[in-house]
């Protein structure tokens, strides 16, 4: 009877558990809508030396509004911290996974790289909501990112939470202010 090797360590994948999980800023409504979407778009396959996180933000501001400014690959920075610019240059490592227009959904990678997210793959969708006359829209993000070396999982998923958290505050921010403009011009008719 032969026996079969195992496979290398590093090549053993598990199937991320963050979607299982009501993220912090929605409610367990919303949660409960949400989780076909976030088990279909934000369950990653990860093994040893990754990590991964989902968060959501709650926006008062139409969903085609807030859809309007993250699907725009060639101006994140209205809502993305730390980039000042944007170009896609030949030989770019970064690559646009995904828009979806119609699900709302889009996703891109970084590979490599000389900083703190190698290997980073994020996934956002926007998920409007209307009840009781109320309109406002839950936005997701996930990633799966490689661990730097003499990091552990929990340092890097606190750095990339952060920079996450950051950019769905600023996303809040702008889509808001928008939606206010919008309003006072629709009062002003």
């Amino acid at each position: 009877m032969a026996v079969s090797k195992p496979a290398p360590f590093s090549s053993f994948s598990q199937t991320t558990t963050h979607h299982l999980t009501l993220p912090p800023g929605i409610s367990h409504d919303e949660f409960h809508d949400l989780i076909p979407s976030i088990t279909q778009l934000h369950t990653y396959s990860d093994g040893p030396g990754k990590c991964s996180s989902l968060l959501a933000k709650r926006i008062s501001a139409p969903h085609d509004l807030v859809w309007s400014i993250v699907r725009r690959f060639d101006k994140p920075q209205a809502y993305k911290h730390f980039i000042r610019s944007c170009a896609v240059e030949q030989g770019s490592q970064m690559v646009v996974g995904c828009t979806h227009d119609e699900r709302r959904v889009t996703g891109f990678s970084i590979i490599g790289g000389e900083h703190r997210l190698r290997n980073y793959r994020s996934v956002t969708t926007v998920h409007g909501f209307n009840r009781n006359g109320k309109i406002w829209t839950v936005v997701l993000e996930s990633y799966v990112v490689d661990v730097p070396e003499g990091n552990t999982e929990e340092d890097t998923r606190l750095f990339a939470d952060t920079v996450v958290k950051l950019n769905l505050q600023k996303l809040a921010s702008v889509t808001e202010g928008l939606a206010r403009d919008d309003d006072n011009d629709g009062n002003n008719s």
